[in-house]
């Protein structure tokens, strides 16, 4: 399980390799996927809330077990499996148009993804130390962009042949790049129990423990899985229903000749993708000291209210370019704020329960999609999903207060989860 890289290359470019592998290949995927579950397999508002769901509960299912076994196993190999399922749960959907392969392939593809969820950055972050972790996520998402321009171009082209046949080519490449890590990616800096010493239910319930005393205890950890879990109430209608709206409430015009919704579908992610990448390369000039910051709670206050209204702004606009400038704006914000605050969480965790306390807050993430994505759901098919994805947005106006409550830790304080962990395990001992 833990066999070394056959030809190891460098951390930081073995992390932004595999990361724009995975940005091309989900967008490969994922760029036209609402459009064929609802043009080919013919799902319904409702359906398509519901897969979602599934999709949220396999996560909330999987993500601490994974997490667990990233820590005491080996996050290489997490990252492996996840590639390998991920890849599995996109050829079953693309093969079997029907509502239950469709069901059925969120189970794989929420499995898989909980295997490199945390993971990832737990490895990166232990072979290049915390120092260095900021700037190679940034550099990370800013190539992930480029990578998904090509996935989204790639997929607009092959979906005029078949909405099915990107979902197929992109599970094949998620289970080559598998097997690309499994050659290229080193781990040297992680150490797992040895197998004499290996209590494995023991060790997984005081890692568990550890990272739950971590998420409690440190202010930041803490907030950070609270906006998890609120942004998850709002998110998951927006996502499965911002594209029915756009399909039943906007007519297309004729772009090359045509006016097929492949066509349209990528030129909607491809500018908007074109515009994150953008907004990152600007902010990151202008002010990288911001993006850098110890303590960016300030920024990440201002770009949770773009995103605010971005979700607000589309849901009430009444013509197709407002709609989606409203939803670029909102992904712009997103798009500038996931390596600030993923830098951010992982300096206020230890190696020990990184992954483990990662996983929680995608949890906290996965929990909110399930307790939110089917009363809106109902609420869009009682009332409209207008109506929804205005809801969805106003669930998010707590964010911006929750980031601006915290306050940077005095230097030279241990935190308190660490305290009180290391006195338990004395008493232990």
């Amino acid at each position: 399980m833990l066999l070394p890289a056959y030809r190891a290359a460098d951390p930081a470019r073995t992390y932004c390799a595999f990361n724009g592998a995975w940005a091309y290949l989900s967008s490969l995927a994922f760029t036209l996927s609402l459009v064929y579950q609802i043009k080919e397999v013919g799902l319904s508002p409702l359906q398509l809330v519901l897969v979602g769901t599934t999709l949220e509960v396999a996560c909330f299912l999987f993500e601490i077990p994974t997490g667990i076994v990233a820590d005491l196993y080996s996050r290489r190999l997490s990252v492996i499996i996840g590639f390998v399922l991920i890849g599995a749960g996109l050829l079953l959907q693309g093969l079997v148009p029907t509502f239950l392969a469709v069901l059925a392939a969120q189970v794989l593809w929420g499995l898989g993804f909980t295997f490199t969820s945390g993971a990832d950055q737990a490895w990166i972050t232990d072979e290049v130390g915390e120092d260095k972790i900021g700037r190679i996520f940034v550099r990370s998402q800013q190539i992930s962009l480029g990578f998904r321009i090509a996935g989204i171009v790639s997929a607009g082209a092959i979906g005029l042949v078949s909405l099915s046949l990107p979902l197929r080519l992109s599970g094949v490449g998620m289970m080559l790049t598998a097997l690309a890590l499994f050659v290229f990616m080193r781990e040297q800096n992680f150490h797992p129990t040895p197998k004499a010493e290996r209590e494995t239910f023991r060790q997984m319930g005081e890692t568990f423990k550890h990272g739950l005393a971590v998420a409690r205890r440190r202010p930041v950890v803490r907030t950070l899985v609270l906006i998890s879990l609120v942004s998850g109430l709002s998110s998951e209608v927006f996502d499965r229903l911002w594209s029915v709206k756009i399909l039943s409430d906007f007519s297309f015009p004729d772009l090359l000749g045509t006016t097929d919704p492949a066509v349209w579908f990528a030129v909607f992610s491809l500018v908007g993708t074109l515009l994150a990448l953008c907004g990152s390369l600007v902010v990151n000039k202008v002010s990288p000291e911001r993006v850098n910051s110890l303590h960016p709670n300030g920024l990440l206050a201002l770009l949770s209210l773009f995103q605010l209204g971005g979700v607000v702004g589309f849901a009430l606009a009444g013509y197709l370019w407002l709609a989606l400038a409203a939803m670029w704006v909102g992904s712009i914000a997103g798009t500038i704020a996931y390596p600030v605050e993923s830098a951010w969480l992982n300096r206020n965790l230890d190696s020990k329960s990184r992954a483990t306390v990662i996983s929680m807050v995608s949890q906290a993430n996965a929990i909110g999609q399930v307790a939110g994505g089917p009363p809106l759901g109902a609420l869009a098919g009682s009332t409209s999903i207008r109506t929804a994805l205005v809801a969805s947005g106003l669930i998010l106006s707590p964010i911006p207060l929750l980031y601006l409550r915290l306050r940077p830790a005095p230097r030279n304080v241990v935190p308190a989860a660490e305290t009180v962990y290391s006195v338990s395990t004395r008493r232990r001992s």
